[in-house]
């Protein structure tokens, strides 16, 4: 999750946080498929996450000239739920939103998924993806088969903190409640990500949580914010601020401290105790998308293991393709050792994921998580 910037209290309320009832299109939401005759793919990703798109020896300029395939490579996903609130409309209004791939994490994948929004891959044209994909990513509940979905880049979140100002934080109960990190902490605006660590702190388990659960853990958060002990909500922003001081900790994305630590070797990244959430940003052809061959072609393209190690040597979040990590000892041996991008068994085994919610339950958390952060 490559996000920029914090959502706004305004963006909060808007109705991304209701749910849609599933009503399928008619037509299924398939488009012709016009790859043959547009050699054009429209992609929706995160910022900064794939290597220089100008160097003629990177992998979108190669992929183009191996495919004679045109992509339009945006960078106008900033926030799941944002980009959700985005597309919205046109999508439960079975209408194209002008994009052959989205790439968004795994909740909101789960969620448009669910919503029929999302057109099954031809697992024939993506040979690769079924063959490479890493043991600790398969078998997602939500599309266990990987007919809707294909990691782009997975990561761990854990914390932050910057070694020139403050001890290590070890875990994230230090985090939020230290005195020395009083109101030079800043949090996550992924419910998910957050919220799964209030619930460990809690005592509750973040794959397997009751309603009571889920408000003793809101209840810390309140206590949190209204102690003045954290400093706002962030996308990645957070980077820059930590850098500079303004912040001492944070919770934080593996990748972008591993991106960090280039400019400050002193900004550190933490497995707190209470372990790390495992997560992926996925790819997917929306409804009515015209050149889904194409999108296969880009899928079976990126999990070519050389192809893979070459973009996680420059994004360095976890790289989801086996047998990349033997292609990085090509490009940047230690890079092929580093476990925040080809983690070990060690750290799997401390990882956690979010339970999937029900419609009731997403409209009930979302709401009051919506109501914390943004009051």
């Amino acid at each position: 999750m490559v996000a920029f910037g914090g959502l706004s209290a305004a963006a909060l309320k808007l109705p991304m946080f209701g749910i849609d009832a599933i009503q399928a299109c008619a037509d299924g939401g398939i488009a012709k498929d016009v790859s043959s005759s547009e050699r054009d793919l429209i992609i929706s990703n995160w910022t900064g996450y794939i290597d220089p798109r100008k160097n003629k020896n990177g992998t979108l300029a190669q992929f183009e000239d191996e495919t004679g395939i045109s992509v339009t490579y945006n960078v106008d996903v900033n926030d799941n739920a944002e980009f959700y609130a985005k597309v919205r409309n046109q999508m439960r209004a079975c209408e194209p939103i002008d994009r052959d791939m989205i790439i968004l994490t795994d909740w909101m994948a789960a969620r448009m998924i669910g919503l029929d929004w999302i057109q099954p891959l031809d697992k024939k044209k993506v040979p690769n993806l079924h063959a490479n994909l890493i043991e600790s990513l398969q078998g997602k509940a939500w599309d266990p088969d990987l007919v809707y979905h294909a990691p782009w880049q997975s990561g761990l979140t854990g914390i932050a903190y910057n070694a020139d100002l403050v001890d290590e934080v070890g875990s994230f109960e230090e985090l939020i409640s230290r005195d020395d990190l009083k109101g030079k902490i800043t949090l996550l605006s992924e419910m998910n990500d957050t919220m799964g660590f209030f619930l460990k702190v809690v005592g509750a388990d973040p794959g397997d949580f009751s309603d009571t659960e889920w408000e003793n853990a809101l209840d810390r958060l309140k206590q949190v914010k209204d102690d003045g002990h954290l400093r706002q909500f962030a996308g990645n922003n957070y980077l820059q601020q930590l850098s500079q001081g303004v912040l001492v900790a944070c919770e934080a994305w593996s990748g972008d401290v591993i991106q960090a630590q280039y400019d400050n070797p002193n900004l550190k990244f933490v497995a707190p105790e209470e372990g790390l959430a495992l997560w992926s940003d996925n790819m997917m052809v929306p409804n009515y998308a015209t050149h889904q061959t194409n999108a296969e072609a880009w899928i079976d393209y990126y999990y070519r293991p050389e192809v893979a190690a070459k973009l996680a040597a420059w994004v360095n979040y976890i790289c989801p393709v086996q047998g990349a990590q033997e292609a990085m000892l090509e490009i940047d041996p230690s890079l092929a050792e580093n476990t925040l991008i080809f983690p070990d068994s060690d750290m799997l085994s401390n990882t956690w994921d979010f339970m999937s919610l029900d419609d009731e339950q997403q409209q009930k958390y979302e709401g009051e998580w919506a109501d914390v952060i943004s009051s």
